[in-house]
């Protein structure tokens, strides 16, 4: 599932604002920057993504003391290998929305989007949202009931870009980087060590896609980090905790290391963790999905900023990751293609989207 267009309507400082996020051969990009300063809407657009999905639509809320018309979101899906015989963009728009559709339309519309409702929460139509608020406290890893929280990934959760209460995302990220490492050696051993005579083909299948996602986990964390002068080693065998081993062979916890190494690692693993638990039967690699990354320059130093996006794509290269950012520096790692420069207009006060080079013109 990637997303084509979005279109918001009486949502944050936008009037009417329609984005394309398709390459010049129609197909969505993987890599979609929303450059611009404060007050130009960057998280409202994530926002309004995110609450407007297969499996996941929900009126937008009015602004305190705004009489006008009500805010609707539009958006366009390429379901792709989520419906790989569906060659036509998924329309899902906002419950309360009426479109300039014809009525049979109309109620077709909602019809599908009823439907694919009901067939995300089987499966499939991964969407990641991470705050520009995230932070990592200094808590130690709970494992608790892992089959029902970390392999579960539950298409109708509410993302949140404004509630810091939410955003720690220190225990969510410990426990991807601590659980599959275990789970896979734990797998394997009991695969290994069963009788010949007695061929158990549950274990051996849950033992081939725990030790697929291991070596996942382990691509995607050596693509991140690269650059950051650190290597993921595995778990602490009394604690239970990620250990990390740096240049010279000194050996730290995710606690230890740096914020721009601990938000980088969450990027991965979190993605990592939904793509694994959504399409169990796959690599969890080559899985589409949506990552959405508020402020994604973050507590990242400028000398990594401009690299960041390559690391991304290179770490799970079928996953759309649409971005916002401030930060001139992680534009200018980016293709002009696929930056979006948001401005308000002096003239009309009007927040208006600028691509192509346009959108490097200040």
């Amino acid at each position: 599932m990637l997303l084509s267009r979005v279109r918001l309507a009486h949502v944050g400082p936008f009037d009417d604002l329609s984005l394309s996020f398709e390459d010049a051969d129609g197909a969505p990009r993987r890599l979609v920057v929303l450059f611009g300063g404060d007050g130009v809407g960057k998280t409202s657009i994530l926002s309004a993504i995110a609450s407007t999905r297969p499996g996941y639509a929900v009126a937008q809320l009015k602004s305190r003391g705004d009489d006008g018309s009500p805010p609707l979101v539009v958006t366009d899906w390429m379901l792709g290998t989520d419906d790989p015989a569906r060659a036509h963009p998924l329309r899902v728009a906002s419950p309360n929305a009426r479109l300039d559709e014809p009525e049979d339309a109309a109620l077709l519309r909602r019809r599908e989007q009823a439907l694919f409702e009901r067939r995300a929460a089987e499966g499939g139509f991964v969407l990641v949202a991470l705050s520009g608020a995230r932070w990592f406290s200094r808590t130690a890893i709970v494992l608790t009931t892992p089959e029902r929280s970390i392999l579960r990934y539950d298409v109708r959760a509410a993302a949140s870009f404004d509630d810091a209460t939410r955003t720690d995302l220190a225990r969510e990220t410990k426990q991807v980087l601590s659980f599959v490492p275990v789970a896979a050696a734990l797998a394997r051993d009991r695969a290994k060590n069963k009788p010949e005579a007695r061929p158990d083909a549950r274990a051996d299948a849950q033992a081939a896609r725990l030790g697929a996602l291991e070596r996942a986990l382990r691509d995607v964390l050596e693509a991140l980090l690269e650059g950051h002068d650190a290597t993921y080693v595995g778990v602490d065998p009394l604690r239970l905790e990620p250990v990390f081993e740096r240049a010279d062979g000194q050996r730290v916890d995710f606690d230890d290391l740096g914020r721009s190494a601990r938000h980088t690692i969450a990027f991965g693993a979190l993605a990592l963790r939904a793509l694994a638990s959504a399409h169990p039967t796959g690599d969890p690699r080559l899985a589409e999905g949506v990552v959405l990354i508020d402020d994604i320059e973050a507590q990242q130093p400028a000398h990594r900023q401009r690299s960041l996006a390559a690391r991304l794509r290179a770490a799970l290269p079928n996953v759309q990751w649409i971005v916002t950012t401030s930060s001139p520096a992680f534009a200018l790692g980016c293709d002009l293609s696929d930056v979006i420069a948001l401005r308000r207009e002096p003239s009309s006060g009007r927040v208006e989207p600028h691509e192509g080079p346009d959108a490097v013109l200040h």
